[in-house]
C-alpha cells in the first residue's frame, strides 16, 4: 500500500469543540510564523527524532507546517511526510509554504489527530507539536498513534509545564475562587505525567527532555493572555466551564487578574515561563522481549 493510499480526505465533520479551535487557529494563521519561538522548538523535536532518509512522517496539528517541512528535507526523496491539521486557514499558509520551498515529498491534509484513518504500522515517525493541550482525550488519542506506527516507530511531541504561560496559571488560580477548575497543561505539566501518559498507552524506551524556556513579556501582553472569555474555546474541556460563570463574576475575576499581572512587573517586563518537555516513546517490538526504560533529562 502507498502513501497515497494512505491518504486522509479533503473534508472533515468537527464536533463544536473542535471546530471552535480550528476557527481560532485559522484566524492566527497569519500572524502565527511571526518571531521566532515557534520555528525553534520546532526545529528542536526534529532534531530529537533523528530522523534517517526513507522514512515514512506523520505531523499531527501540523499548523503552518514548521516541523512537516523540516522533516520532508531529512527524509528526502526516498521519504513522505503527511502534514494534518482541522484548520483550513494554518494549511492554507502551510501549503503556500511548501509551494515555495520546491519540496516534492510532502503533501497537507484537512484531518483531525484523534480521528486518523491511516493504516496500522505504517509511519516510522510521528510529530505532534505544541497541541496536546487541545487534544480532547489524551489517553485515546496517544493509543491512536501507536498503532499507526510500525514496530519500534517513534512518537515525539512537545508539552509544556503546568508553571507555563503566565496568563493561564494566574487565570487559573483566580477562577479556582469561583469553582472554576481550567485543565490547559495540567495533563501534561510534569515528566512524570508525560510519562504515564506513554506508558499507558504501551510505548518504550520513553525519554523526556525538560528544557527551561520563556522570556520576559510586557504587561501589556500578559493582560492579554486573560482567558476569562466564555466564547473561546478552553483547551481539553467542552463546554467551556466558564459559561457557569455570571458576567459580574467575569468582570470582578479580570480585575483580579489585571492586579496580580501589576504586581508581577518588574523592570524587565513580567516573566513568562514557557518551560517545555520533549517527550519521545518508542512503539515495541512484538515480543522483543526488550524491557521498557524510561529517562528523564533536564537541559542540552
Amino acid at each position: 500500500m502507498t502513501w497515497r493510499e494512505n491518504a486522509v480526505s479533503d473534508r472533515v465533520e468537527l464536533e463544536k469543540y473542535k471546530q471552535q479551535i480550528a476557527n481560532l487557529y485559522s484566524a492566527r494563521s497569519a500572524s502565527y510564523d511571526r518571531g521566532d519561538w515557534h520555528p525553534r522548538i520546532a526545529r528542536r523535536l526534529v532534531e530529537y527524532a533523528r530522523l534517517s532518509p526513507g522514512q515514512q512522517v506523520l505531523d499531527i496539528a501540523t499548523g503552518t507546517g514548521m516541523v512537516a517541512l523540516l522533516a520532508a528535507q531529512i527524509v528526502k526523496m526516498e521519504g513522505h511526510v503527511i502534514g494534518i491539521d482541522i484548520s483550513t486557514g494554518m494549511l492554507e499558509r502551510a501549503r503556500q509554504k511548501l509551494k515555495a520551498s520546491g519540496l516534492k515529498n510532502i503533501e497537507f491534509q484537512l484531518a483531525d489527530g484523534e480521528a486518523l484513518s491511516f493504516r496500522e504500522n505504517h509511519f516510522d515517525t510521528i510529530f505532534c507539536s505544541s497541541a496536546m493541550i487541545w487534544m480532547s482525550d489524551l489517553h485515546r488519542a496517544l493509543r491512536l498513534w501507536q498503532r499507526c506506527l510500525k514496530p519500534g516507530g517513534l512518537l515525539c511531541f512537545h508539552a509544556f509545564a503546568d508553571t507555563a504561560f503566565v496568563g493561564g496559571v494566574v487565570s487559573q488560580k483566580i477562577l479556582e475562587k469561583y469553582d472554576v477548575s481550567l485543565s490547559l497543561n495540567k495533563p501534561t505539566g510534569t515528566t512524570q505525567k508525560c510519562y504515564d501518559l506513554m506508558d499507558a498507552a504501551g510505548f518504550e524506551n520513553i525519554e523526556i527532555k525538560s528544557e527551561p524556556d520563556g522570556s520576559y513579556i510586557s504587561l501589556e501582553q500578559a493582560k492579554g493572555m486573560w482567558i476569562g472569555d466564555s466564547s473561546f474555546p478552553t483547551p481539553g474541556q467542552y463546554p467551556n466551564p466558564l459559561r457557569e460563570l455570571s458576567l459580574s463574576q467575569r468582570v470582578e475575576a479580570k480585575i483580579e487578574f489585571d492586579a496580580v499581572l501589576d504586581s508581577l512587573q518588574t523592570e524587565r517586563g513580567i516573566w513568562d515561563d514557557r518551560t517545555i518537555f520533549y517527550t519521545l516513546g518508542r512503539k515495541a517490538f512484538p515480543k522483543d522481549g526488550l524491557a521498557s526504560g524510561r529517562i528523564i533529562s533536564n537541559g542540552y
